[in-house]
């Protein structure tokens, strides 16, 4: 299938397919004009790769795990979950430092406020 007709299948844009590619993430073929061609299981590939990105891992990562899934789904094989279990341990506490900053600066906005409201009142 051609990079187009990929694109229009998974939703994803041509210079993205591009880019997976580059990243050695995706795998096409050239025709004789120099255009790229992809097999059937370019879908499944491209669904793979987005389903973790939306997991938050970088392409680097991606690569490596690419060889891992388990047939057609996106399971993937045992030997992979302690890095997958990293990664979420990771991101917990991205989520966790992020909910302290919010809480900090919204009780900074509070404090901000009361003290603008006590300037302006008369008093």
């Amino acid at each position: 299938m051609k990079i187009g007709d990929l694109a229009r299948a998974t939703g994803v844009s041509v210079r993205l397919l591009r880019y997976y590619e580059e990243q050695g993430l995706l795998v096409s073929s050239r025709t004789d004009g120099g255009h790229r061609h992809y097999d059937e299981g370019a879908l499944t590939t491209v669904t793979r790769i987005r389903t973790l990105l939306a997991a938050g891992l970088p392409t680097r990562v991606i690569r490596d795990l690419m060889p891992c899934f388990l047939g057609e789904g996106p399971e993937l094989d045992t030997c992979v979950l302690e890095h997958l279990q990293t990664h979420l341990r990771e991101l917990d506490t991205r989520i966790a430092d992020l909910q302290q900053a919010r809480t900090s600066l919204g009780d900074l906005l509070d404090a901000s406020s009361r003290a603008s409201r006590a300037e302006v009142s008369p008093g």
